[in-house]
């Protein structure tokens, strides 16, 4: 669901935290970590991490459907494949607000409008800049898509690393991590997947 639904709307206002709360509860992890937050090194920290949060979560403002919406009807007959690949990404994992770095490819195969390439770069943009784990981040760029645009097939390809598995815990690098959902002829037409597939490897 869309971080614009009347429900999430809902529940962000009752959620809502002050920036004042959120530079004092940053203040709180340093002393907890160890350190004094009235050091001279520390001391503009908890406003500097809020300001990054900002930029890092700034997708539950956001809604993909709303980019999506802007369409071109006058594409002569085109029905082919339309595919952008190769999107970078930075989003953090929901279970320990660590960075997931990535990649994602998106195709969809249009009836009769397309949308502008960038509007995919900045769907991929508003879903990874909120908490996520990469499954319900894939999943939800292809509804996304699907749902905007009811176009004939949609496929969504990830692979990320995550620093919750390379940095702490088992402490494992350079090991990706790949996701994929498939829509409609996607899914249906093996052929098309597999364009789709080899289309990311060249």
């Amino acid at each position: 669901m869309d971080s614009s639904s009347p429900k999430n709307i809902k529940l962000a206002h009752q959620n809502k935290v002050s920036r004042k709360e959120a530079e004092k509860a940053v203040e709180t992890l340093i002393k907890w970590a160890g350190d004094d937050p009235e050091r001279e090194g520390l001391r503009e920290t908890p406003k500097r991490v809020i300001n990054a949060y900002e930029e890092f979560f700034s997708g539950y403002k956001e809604s993909a459907e709303k980019y999506l919406s802007k369409t071109f009807e006058d594409v002569q007959g085109y029905q082919d494949m339309v595919m952008l690949k190769d999107i970078p990404f930075n989003s953090h994992c929901e279970h320990h607000m660590v960075p997931v770095i990535g990649i994602a490819h998106i195709a969809y195969i249009p009836t009769k409008r397309v949308v502008g390439i960038s509007k995919l770069a900045r769907t991929v943009e508003i879903f990874a800049r909120r908490l996520q784990t990469q499954e319900t981040m894939t999943q939800q760029i292809s509804d996304a898509i699907q749902n905007s645009m009811k176009p004939k097939g949609v496929a969504v390809y990830i692979r990320a690393i995550h620093q919750c598995m390379t940095t702490r815990g088992v402490e494992k690098p350079n090991v990706s991590t790949i996701t994929n959902t498939f829509l409609g002829e996607f899914k249906t037409n093996l052929e098309m997947q597999k364009r789709f597939l080899n289309y990311i490897s060249d």
